[in-house]
Protein backbone atom coordinates (compact mmCIF):
# COMPACT_ATOMS: atom_id res chain seq x y z
CA UNK A 1 0.00 0.00 0.00
CA UNK A 2 1.04 3.48 -1.24
CA UNK A 3 2.51 5.72 1.89
CA UNK A 4 0.60 9.32 1.98
CA UNK A 5 3.44 11.54 0.69
CA UNK A 6 3.17 8.77 -2.36
CA UNK A 7 -0.50 9.85 -2.86
CA UNK A 8 0.39 13.57 -2.93
CA UNK A 9 3.68 13.12 -4.94
CA UNK A 10 1.53 11.16 -7.95
CA UNK A 11 -1.57 13.83 -7.22
CA UNK A 12 0.78 16.87 -7.87
CA UNK A 13 2.21 14.73 -11.19
CA UNK A 14 -1.27 14.22 -12.01
CA UNK A 15 -1.82 18.40 -12.20
CA UNK A 16 1.27 19.19 -13.42
CA UNK A 17 -0.47 20.33 -16.81
CA UNK A 18 -2.24 22.03 -15.44
CA UNK A 19 -2.19 26.16 -15.95
CA UNK A 20 -2.35 27.75 -12.63
CA UNK A 21 -3.49 31.36 -13.40
CA UNK A 22 -2.53 34.26 -10.86
CA UNK A 23 -5.47 35.55 -8.45
CA UNK A 24 -4.74 38.85 -10.52
CA UNK A 25 -6.42 37.76 -14.08
CA UNK A 26 -9.76 37.80 -12.49
CA UNK A 27 -9.43 40.39 -9.79
CA UNK A 28 -12.50 41.85 -8.85
CA UNK A 29 -14.71 38.58 -9.39
CA UNK A 30 -14.53 37.64 -5.77
CA UNK A 31 -13.90 33.91 -6.68
CA UNK A 32 -10.80 32.31 -8.26
CA UNK A 33 -10.78 29.82 -11.42
CA UNK A 34 -10.48 26.21 -10.20
CA UNK A 35 -7.01 25.93 -11.73
CA UNK A 36 -5.81 28.56 -9.54
CA UNK A 37 -4.83 27.80 -5.89
CA UNK A 38 -6.16 28.67 -2.38
CA UNK A 39 -3.29 29.96 0.11
CA UNK A 40 -4.87 27.71 3.74
CA UNK A 41 -3.78 28.74 6.91
CA UNK A 42 -3.97 25.13 9.29
CA UNK A 43 -4.51 26.14 13.13
CA UNK A 44 -3.97 23.29 15.82
CA UNK A 45 -2.21 20.84 13.20
CA UNK A 46 -0.85 18.26 16.06
CA UNK A 47 -4.10 15.81 15.61
CA UNK A 48 -6.97 15.84 13.19
CA UNK A 49 -5.60 18.97 12.05
CA UNK A 50 -2.66 17.44 9.80
CA UNK A 51 -5.44 14.50 8.22
CA UNK A 52 -7.62 18.12 7.37
CA UNK A 53 -4.76 19.27 5.82
CA UNK A 54 -3.67 16.82 3.73
CA UNK A 55 -7.53 16.80 2.46
CA UNK A 56 -6.29 19.89 1.38
CA UNK A 57 -2.96 19.41 -0.73
CA UNK A 58 -4.30 20.43 -3.83
CA UNK A 59 -3.98 23.90 -2.22
CA UNK A 60 -0.87 26.10 -0.96
CA UNK A 61 -0.39 25.55 2.77
CA UNK A 62 1.55 28.72 3.74
CA UNK A 63 1.33 29.13 7.68
CA UNK A 64 1.03 25.83 10.03
CA UNK A 65 0.29 27.33 13.87
CA UNK A 66 -0.04 24.63 17.02
CA UNK A 67 0.95 25.62 20.61
CA UNK A 68 3.22 22.14 21.41
CA UNK A 69 5.66 21.68 18.85
CA UNK A 70 6.54 18.17 19.29
CA UNK A 71 2.97 17.31 18.59
CA UNK A 72 2.82 18.85 15.55
CA UNK A 73 6.12 18.23 14.40
CA UNK A 74 4.92 15.38 11.93
CA UNK A 75 2.74 18.06 10.31
CA UNK A 76 5.18 20.52 10.54
CA UNK A 77 7.33 17.80 8.18
CA UNK A 78 4.92 17.28 5.82
CA UNK A 79 4.42 20.60 4.79
CA UNK A 80 8.02 22.39 4.74
CA UNK A 81 7.65 25.68 2.86
CA UNK A 82 4.90 26.74 5.21
CA UNK A 83 5.96 29.65 7.79
CA UNK A 84 5.63 27.92 11.72
CA UNK A 85 4.00 29.95 14.59
CA UNK A 86 2.51 29.00 18.26
CA UNK A 87 -0.16 32.03 18.74
CA UNK A 88 -2.78 32.21 15.37
CA UNK A 89 -2.92 36.00 16.39
CA UNK A 90 0.38 36.77 15.32
CA UNK A 91 -0.26 34.58 12.36
CA UNK A 92 -3.09 36.44 11.31
CA UNK A 93 -0.98 39.31 11.84
CA UNK A 94 1.50 38.92 9.89
CA UNK A 95 0.40 36.52 7.01
CA UNK A 96 -3.37 38.28 7.31
CA UNK A 97 -3.03 39.63 3.72
CA UNK A 98 -2.06 36.54 1.96
CA UNK A 99 -4.56 33.90 3.74
CA UNK A 100 -7.59 33.17 1.50
CA UNK A 101 -8.81 30.30 4.03
CA UNK A 102 -8.44 28.86 7.58
CA UNK A 103 -8.68 25.27 8.50
CA UNK A 104 -9.03 25.39 12.38
CA UNK A 105 -8.43 22.37 14.37
CA UNK A 106 -7.49 23.04 18.05
CA UNK A 107 -9.76 21.72 21.22
CA UNK A 108 -12.68 22.96 20.98
CA UNK A 109 -12.75 25.85 23.68
CA UNK A 110 -10.62 27.79 21.22
CA UNK A 111 -12.65 27.13 18.05
CA UNK A 112 -15.12 30.13 17.91
CA UNK A 113 -12.18 32.62 18.41
CA UNK A 114 -10.41 31.85 15.96
CA UNK A 115 -13.09 31.31 13.75
CA UNK A 116 -14.99 34.25 14.21
CA UNK A 117 -11.80 36.03 13.98
CA UNK A 118 -11.06 34.85 10.51
CA UNK A 119 -14.74 35.37 9.49
CA UNK A 120 -14.34 39.25 10.22
CA UNK A 121 -10.74 39.55 8.47
CA UNK A 122 -13.13 37.60 5.40
CA UNK A 123 -11.38 34.70 5.40
CA UNK A 124 -12.97 31.16 4.29
CA UNK A 125 -13.21 28.78 7.52
CA UNK A 126 -13.23 24.99 7.68
CA UNK A 127 -13.93 24.34 11.55
CA UNK A 128 -13.72 20.96 12.87
CA UNK A 129 -17.18 19.34 14.96
CA UNK A 130 -18.16 20.39 17.63
CA UNK A 131 -18.54 23.88 15.53
CA UNK A 132 -17.90 25.63 19.12
CA UNK A 133 -17.67 25.26 22.83
CA UNK A 134 -20.62 26.87 23.85
CA UNK A 135 -24.22 27.77 22.11
CA UNK A 136 -23.66 31.62 22.12
CA UNK A 137 -21.04 30.83 20.07
CA UNK A 138 -22.23 28.83 17.67
CA UNK A 139 -24.61 31.59 16.85
CA UNK A 140 -21.97 34.27 16.61
CA UNK A 141 -20.50 32.05 13.94
CA UNK A 142 -23.70 31.54 11.99
CA UNK A 143 -24.69 35.34 12.03
CA UNK A 144 -20.81 36.08 11.30
CA UNK A 145 -21.47 33.93 8.36
CA UNK A 146 -24.42 35.21 7.05
CA UNK A 147 -22.88 38.48 7.62
CA UNK A 148 -19.95 38.17 5.98
CA UNK A 149 -21.54 36.57 2.83
CA UNK A 150 -18.02 35.92 0.38
CA UNK A 151 -16.92 33.69 2.51
CA UNK A 152 -17.34 29.57 2.12
CA UNK A 153 -17.86 27.97 5.10
CA UNK A 154 -17.76 23.90 6.40
CA UNK A 155 -17.93 22.36 10.05
CA UNK A 156 -15.28 18.91 9.87
CA UNK A 157 -17.98 16.01 10.29
CA UNK A 158 -16.80 14.62 7.44
CA UNK A 159 -19.45 11.88 6.91
CA UNK A 160 -21.82 15.23 6.12
CA UNK A 161 -20.39 14.81 2.57
CA UNK A 162 -21.11 10.76 1.94
CA UNK A 163 -23.32 9.34 -0.23
CA UNK A 164 -24.92 7.28 2.72
CA UNK A 165 -26.53 10.92 4.08
CA UNK A 166 -28.24 11.36 0.99
CA UNK A 167 -29.47 8.21 0.01
CA UNK A 168 -31.19 8.15 3.91
CA UNK A 169 -32.45 11.30 3.33
CA UNK A 170 -33.78 10.91 0.01
CA UNK A 171 -35.67 7.30 1.12
CA UNK A 172 -37.43 9.18 3.84
CA UNK A 173 -38.36 12.01 2.04
CA UNK A 174 -40.27 9.80 -0.59
CA UNK A 175 -42.08 8.43 2.46
CA UNK A 176 -40.13 5.46 2.25
CA UNK A 177 -40.87 4.61 5.88
CA UNK A 178 -43.78 6.97 7.19
CA UNK A 179 -44.01 9.32 9.43
CA UNK A 180 -41.30 8.91 11.73
CA UNK A 181 -41.53 9.50 15.41
CA UNK A 182 -38.94 7.83 17.45
CA UNK A 183 -35.38 7.99 16.55
CA UNK A 184 -32.30 6.98 18.63
CA UNK A 185 -28.93 7.04 17.93
CA UNK A 186 -25.34 5.38 19.64
CA UNK A 187 -21.67 5.73 19.76
CA UNK A 188 -19.38 3.64 22.20
CA UNK A 189 -17.16 6.33 22.60
CA UNK A 190 -15.15 7.96 25.09
CA UNK A 191 -12.09 6.24 23.64
CA UNK A 192 -10.64 8.59 26.49
CA UNK A 193 -11.05 8.84 30.44
CA UNK A 194 -13.91 10.66 31.87
CA UNK A 195 -15.60 11.66 35.07
CA UNK A 196 -12.27 12.70 36.56
CA UNK A 197 -11.52 15.09 39.13
CA UNK A 198 -8.69 17.45 38.79
CA UNK A 199 -4.97 16.53 39.42
CA UNK A 200 -3.39 17.78 42.29
CA UNK A 201 0.35 17.44 41.84
CA UNK A 202 2.45 20.04 40.28
CA UNK A 203 3.99 18.90 36.83
CA UNK A 204 6.42 20.99 35.12
CA UNK A 205 5.37 22.02 31.49
CA UNK A 206 7.24 20.53 28.32
CA UNK A 207 9.70 23.19 26.90
CA UNK A 208 8.02 22.62 23.88
CA UNK A 209 4.36 23.52 24.46
CA UNK A 210 3.00 26.88 25.72
CA UNK A 211 0.10 26.30 27.94
CA UNK A 212 -0.72 29.63 28.09
CA UNK A 213 -1.61 30.00 24.54
CA UNK A 214 -3.55 26.38 24.93
CA UNK A 215 -5.81 27.74 27.97
CA UNK A 216 -6.19 30.66 25.11
CA UNK A 217 -9.76 32.10 26.73
CA UNK A 218 -10.78 29.53 29.24
CA UNK A 219 -9.85 29.53 33.02
CA UNK A 220 -6.59 28.83 33.78
CA UNK A 221 -5.42 26.19 35.46
CA UNK A 222 -1.65 24.43 36.08
CA UNK A 223 -0.40 22.37 33.65
CA UNK A 224 -0.73 18.09 33.53
CA UNK A 225 -0.24 15.80 30.75
CA UNK A 226 -3.89 14.27 31.71
CA UNK A 227 -4.81 17.45 29.57
CA UNK A 228 -3.27 17.33 26.34
CA UNK A 229 -2.58 16.21 24.25
CA UNK A 230 -5.86 14.78 22.78
CA UNK A 231 -7.12 14.03 26.24
CA UNK A 232 -8.38 17.59 26.84
CA UNK A 233 -11.96 15.96 25.02
CA UNK A 234 -12.95 14.73 28.89
CA UNK A 235 -12.51 18.16 30.74
CA UNK A 236 -15.66 20.62 30.81
CA UNK A 237 -13.29 23.99 30.55
CA UNK A 238 -11.92 21.85 27.10
CA UNK A 239 -14.11 19.77 25.66
CA UNK A 240 -17.62 18.44 25.27
CA UNK A 241 -16.70 14.88 25.71
CA UNK A 242 -17.89 12.19 23.96
CA UNK A 243 -21.18 13.53 22.94
CA UNK A 244 -19.77 16.95 21.32
CA UNK A 245 -17.05 14.58 19.90
CA UNK A 246 -19.27 11.94 18.03
CA UNK A 247 -22.79 13.66 17.97
CA UNK A 248 -22.17 15.73 15.14
CA UNK A 249 -21.12 12.46 12.96
CA UNK A 250 -24.01 10.51 14.78
CA UNK A 251 -26.94 12.82 14.71
CA UNK A 252 -26.06 14.57 11.30
CA UNK A 253 -28.56 12.26 9.19
CA UNK A 254 -31.16 13.11 11.76
CA UNK A 255 -31.20 16.55 11.52
CA UNK A 256 -30.99 16.67 7.45
CA UNK A 257 -33.45 14.13 6.91
CA UNK A 258 -36.15 15.36 9.64
CA UNK A 259 -35.39 18.98 8.74
CA UNK A 260 -35.55 19.51 12.85
CA UNK A 261 -34.70 22.95 14.15
CA UNK A 262 -34.40 23.57 17.43
CA UNK A 263 -35.78 21.22 20.44
CA UNK A 264 -38.11 22.48 22.98
CA UNK A 265 -37.22 19.63 25.51
CA UNK A 266 -34.58 17.59 26.71
CA UNK A 267 -33.68 15.86 29.38
CA UNK A 268 -30.35 13.65 30.39
CA UNK A 269 -29.32 11.16 32.38
CA UNK A 270 -25.49 9.79 32.84
CA UNK A 271 -22.96 8.06 35.24
CA UNK A 272 -21.40 9.54 37.60
CA UNK A 273 -20.89 13.42 37.10
CA UNK A 274 -18.36 16.10 38.54
CA UNK A 275 -17.57 19.66 38.18
CA UNK A 276 -14.40 18.80 35.94
CA UNK A 277 -15.03 16.43 33.67
CA UNK A 278 -18.05 14.45 31.21
CA UNK A 279 -19.54 11.13 32.62
CA UNK A 280 -18.57 7.39 31.35
CA UNK A 281 -21.70 6.78 29.59
CA UNK A 282 -24.67 9.03 29.19
CA UNK A 283 -28.49 9.00 27.65
CA UNK A 284 -30.21 11.94 26.56
CA UNK A 285 -33.42 12.59 25.24
CA UNK A 286 -34.63 15.52 22.69
CA UNK A 287 -37.73 16.57 21.85
CA UNK A 288 -38.85 18.21 18.88
CA UNK A 289 -42.32 20.09 17.54
CA UNK A 290 -43.56 19.19 14.55
CA UNK A 291 -42.12 20.65 11.58
CA UNK A 292 -43.90 21.82 7.87
CA UNK A 293 -44.40 18.58 5.61
CA UNK A 294 -42.98 17.31 2.94
CA UNK A 295 -44.83 17.38 -0.21
CA UNK A 296 -44.34 13.03 0.25
CA UNK A 297 -44.71 12.95 3.99
CA UNK A 298 -45.38 14.68 7.25
CA UNK A 299 -43.04 15.61 10.01
CA UNK A 300 -44.89 15.14 13.14
CA UNK A 301 -43.63 16.00 16.32
CA UNK A 302 -40.34 13.35 17.32
CA UNK A 303 -38.55 12.44 20.37
CA UNK A 304 -34.66 11.91 19.74
CA UNK A 305 -32.23 9.46 21.96
CA UNK A 306 -29.15 9.41 22.30
CA UNK A 307 -26.45 6.69 24.28
CA UNK A 308 -22.92 7.02 24.50
CA UNK A 309 -20.13 4.92 26.82
CA UNK A 310 -21.52 2.03 25.91
CA UNK A 311 -25.30 2.21 26.15
CA UNK A 312 -27.55 0.88 23.45
CA UNK A 313 -31.17 1.22 22.85
CA UNK A 314 -33.14 -1.70 23.43
CA UNK A 315 -33.63 -3.90 20.33
CA UNK A 316 -37.31 -3.59 18.56
CA UNK A 317 -38.27 -6.78 17.14
CA UNK A 318 -37.46 -6.03 13.61
CA UNK A 319 -33.63 -6.07 14.28
CA UNK A 320 -32.58 -9.75 13.74
CA UNK A 321 -30.74 -11.88 16.11
CA UNK A 322 -27.12 -11.51 16.06
CA UNK A 323 -27.35 -7.71 14.41
CA UNK A 324 -23.95 -5.46 16.04
CA UNK A 325 -25.40 -2.40 16.33
CA UNK A 326 -21.90 -0.81 16.68
CA UNK A 327 -20.55 -3.07 13.53
CA UNK A 328 -18.67 0.17 11.99
CA UNK A 329 -16.79 0.31 15.53
CA UNK A 330 -18.27 4.02 15.62
CA UNK A 331 -22.15 4.06 16.20
CA UNK A 332 -25.01 4.50 13.90
CA UNK A 333 -28.95 5.21 14.39
CA UNK A 334 -32.24 3.89 14.10
CA UNK A 335 -35.17 6.18 12.93
CA UNK A 336 -38.56 4.18 13.87
CA UNK A 337 -41.31 4.84 10.50
CA UNK A 338 -45.02 4.12 10.67
CA UNK A 339 -44.35 2.40 7.61
CA UNK A 340 -40.68 0.50 8.24
CA UNK A 341 -37.88 1.18 10.00
CA UNK A 342 -34.20 2.34 8.98
CA UNK A 343 -30.70 1.57 10.21
CA UNK A 344 -27.34 3.27 9.64
CA UNK A 345 -24.33 3.12 10.12
CA UNK A 346 -22.37 6.47 11.69
CA UNK A 347 -22.42 9.48 9.52
CA UNK A 348 -25.04 8.01 7.74
CA UNK A 349 -23.47 5.46 6.29
CA UNK A 350 -24.89 2.09 4.89
CA UNK A 351 -28.62 2.82 5.52
CA UNK A 352 -30.95 -0.40 5.29
CA UNK A 353 -34.29 -0.97 5.68
CA UNK A 354 -35.15 -3.60 8.45
CA UNK A 355 -37.86 -4.94 6.29
CA UNK A 356 -35.24 -5.76 3.81
CA UNK A 357 -36.88 -3.93 0.60
CA UNK A 358 -34.54 -1.70 -1.26
CA UNK A 359 -36.12 1.06 -2.08
CA UNK A 360 -36.66 2.35 -5.63
CA UNK A 361 -35.73 6.37 -5.29
CA UNK A 362 -34.45 8.58 -8.05
CA UNK A 363 -31.40 10.60 -7.24
CA UNK A 364 -32.25 14.17 -6.71
CA UNK A 365 -29.29 15.37 -4.39
CA UNK A 366 -26.33 16.20 -5.26
CA UNK A 367 -23.55 14.09 -5.09
CA UNK A 368 -19.78 14.66 -4.21
CA UNK A 369 -17.22 13.08 -6.43
CA UNK A 370 -15.72 10.09 -4.64
CA UNK A 371 -17.00 10.47 -1.74
CA UNK A 372 -18.09 6.59 -1.02
CA UNK A 373 -16.84 6.19 2.50
CA UNK A 374 -16.08 7.73 6.00
CA UNK A 375 -12.80 9.13 5.42
CA UNK A 376 -10.52 12.55 4.78
CA UNK A 377 -10.30 14.06 1.29
CA UNK A 378 -14.02 14.79 -0.19
CA UNK A 379 -15.22 16.78 2.56
CA UNK A 380 -12.32 19.61 2.66
CA UNK A 381 -12.70 19.52 -1.58
CA UNK A 382 -16.17 20.61 -1.55
CA UNK A 383 -15.16 23.53 0.58
CA UNK A 384 -12.15 24.13 -1.64
CA UNK A 385 -14.64 24.35 -4.34
CA UNK A 386 -17.19 26.37 -2.39
CA UNK A 387 -14.16 28.62 -1.90
CA UNK A 388 -13.37 29.20 -5.77
CA UNK A 389 -16.70 29.77 -6.62
CA UNK A 390 -18.47 33.49 -7.06
CA UNK A 391 -20.41 34.24 -3.89
CA UNK A 392 -23.24 35.02 -5.93
CA UNK A 393 -23.25 31.42 -7.32
CA UNK A 394 -21.80 29.57 -5.22
CA UNK A 395 -23.21 25.86 -3.98
CA UNK A 396 -22.96 25.99 -0.51
CA UNK A 397 -21.27 23.13 1.13
CA UNK A 398 -23.82 20.70 2.98
CA UNK A 399 -21.36 21.45 6.01
CA UNK A 400 -21.73 25.25 5.38
CA UNK A 401 -22.13 27.23 9.16
CA UNK A 402 -26.10 28.20 8.21
CA UNK A 403 -26.61 24.43 8.29
CA UNK A 404 -24.14 23.41 11.11
CA UNK A 405 -24.42 26.46 13.93
CA UNK A 406 -28.57 25.50 14.80
CA UNK A 407 -27.13 21.63 14.50
CA UNK A 408 -24.58 22.19 16.84
CA UNK A 409 -26.04 23.96 19.09
CA UNK A 410 -28.74 21.05 19.56
CA UNK A 411 -25.26 19.10 19.86
CA UNK A 412 -24.62 21.21 23.00
CA UNK A 413 -27.92 21.35 24.05
CA UNK A 414 -27.71 17.23 24.59
CA UNK A 415 -24.25 18.26 26.93
CA UNK A 416 -26.32 20.83 28.72
CA UNK A 417 -28.81 18.44 29.76
CA UNK A 418 -26.12 16.13 31.13
CA UNK A 419 -24.69 19.15 33.37
CA UNK A 420 -28.33 20.06 34.60
CA UNK A 421 -29.49 16.82 35.08
CA UNK A 422 -29.48 17.45 39.32
CA UNK A 423 -32.23 19.61 38.86
CA UNK A 424 -34.62 17.13 37.93
CA UNK A 425 -36.80 18.00 35.51
CA UNK A 426 -37.51 18.26 31.74
CA UNK A 427 -35.90 21.33 30.52
CA UNK A 428 -37.84 23.59 28.54
CA UNK A 429 -35.75 25.41 25.92
CA UNK A 430 -36.56 28.48 24.19
CA UNK A 431 -34.31 28.19 21.02
CA UNK A 432 -34.78 31.65 19.30
CA UNK A 433 -33.75 33.29 22.92
CA UNK A 434 -30.86 30.33 23.80
CA UNK A 435 -32.38 30.26 27.16
CA UNK A 436 -34.52 27.78 29.42
CA UNK A 437 -37.89 28.89 30.33
CA UNK A 438 -38.19 26.47 33.55
CA UNK A 439 -35.56 27.42 35.51
CA UNK A 440 -36.59 29.37 38.02
CA UNK A 441 -33.93 32.31 40.49
CA UNK A 442 -34.23 29.61 43.77
CA UNK A 443 -33.29 26.44 41.82
CA UNK A 444 -29.68 24.82 42.54
CA UNK A 445 -27.54 22.86 41.42
CA UNK A 446 -25.90 20.29 43.24
CA UNK A 447 -22.67 18.68 41.62
CA UNK A 448 -19.96 16.23 42.81
CA UNK A 449 -16.53 18.07 43.47
CA UNK A 450 -14.52 14.87 45.09
CA UNK A 451 -15.56 11.04 45.95
CA UNK A 452 -12.76 9.14 48.15
CA UNK A 453 -12.97 5.68 48.65
CA UNK A 454 -11.74 3.64 51.01
CA UNK A 455 -11.34 0.46 52.80
CA UNK A 456 -11.31 0.66 56.46
CA UNK A 457 -11.27 -2.27 58.48
CA UNK A 458 -12.39 -4.45 55.94
CA UNK A 459 -15.38 -1.87 55.79
CA UNK A 460 -16.53 0.23 52.57
CA UNK A 461 -16.02 4.12 53.61
CA UNK A 462 -17.86 6.36 50.59
CA UNK A 463 -16.97 10.24 51.10
CA UNK A 464 -18.57 12.21 48.43
CA UNK A 465 -18.42 16.05 48.32
CA UNK A 466 -20.36 18.15 46.43
CA UNK A 467 -20.26 21.75 45.31
CA UNK A 468 -24.15 23.76 44.72
CA UNK A 469 -24.52 26.26 42.41
CA UNK A 470 -27.22 28.81 41.51
CA UNK A 471 -28.59 27.30 38.67
CA UNK A 472 -29.74 30.14 36.50
CA UNK A 473 -26.20 31.62 36.92
CA UNK A 474 -24.71 28.30 35.72
CA UNK A 475 -27.14 27.93 32.67
CA UNK A 476 -25.91 31.37 31.90
CA UNK A 477 -22.47 30.81 32.06
CA UNK A 478 -22.84 27.48 30.25
CA UNK A 479 -24.64 29.03 27.24
CA UNK A 480 -22.10 32.13 27.21
CA UNK A 481 -19.05 31.66 28.35
CA UNK A 482 -16.97 34.36 30.08
CA UNK A 483 -13.20 34.59 27.95
CA UNK A 484 -10.27 34.61 30.37
CA UNK A 485 -9.19 38.49 30.80
CA UNK A 486 -7.04 39.35 27.46
CA UNK A 487 -9.74 37.39 25.07
CA UNK A 488 -12.64 38.59 23.21
CA UNK A 489 -15.18 37.29 20.88
CA UNK A 490 -16.39 39.66 17.69
CA UNK A 491 -19.64 41.44 18.74
CA UNK A 492 -22.76 39.32 17.66
CA UNK A 493 -24.16 40.65 14.62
Amino acid sequence: MGTRRDFLKTSVWATAGLSVLPSSVISGLGHKMPSDTLTIAGIGIGGKGHPNLVGMHTERIIGLCDVDDKYAAHCFKEFPQAKRYKDWRRMFDELGKEIDGVMVATPDHTHAIIAATALTMDKHVYCQKPLTHSIYESRLLTRLAAKHKKVATQMGNQGNSGDGVRQLCEWIWNGEIGEVKEVHAWTDRPLWPQGLERPKEKVKVPSTLDWDLFIGPAAFRPYHPAYTPWNWRGWWDFGTGAFGDMACHVLDPIYQALKLGYPDKIQGTSSQINVESPPQSEKVEFHFPRRDNLPKVSLPEVSVCWYDGGLLPNRPDSILDGIDLMKDGLGGCLFIGSKDSLLCDCGGFNPRLLSGRTPDVAQTLRRIPGATGYHDGYHEQDWIRACKESPANRVETSGNFAYAGPFNEMVLLGVLAIRLQSLNKILQWDGEHMRFTNISPTDELKVITENEFNIIDGHPHSDVRYATFNAQEAVAEYIKRTYREGWSLPPMP
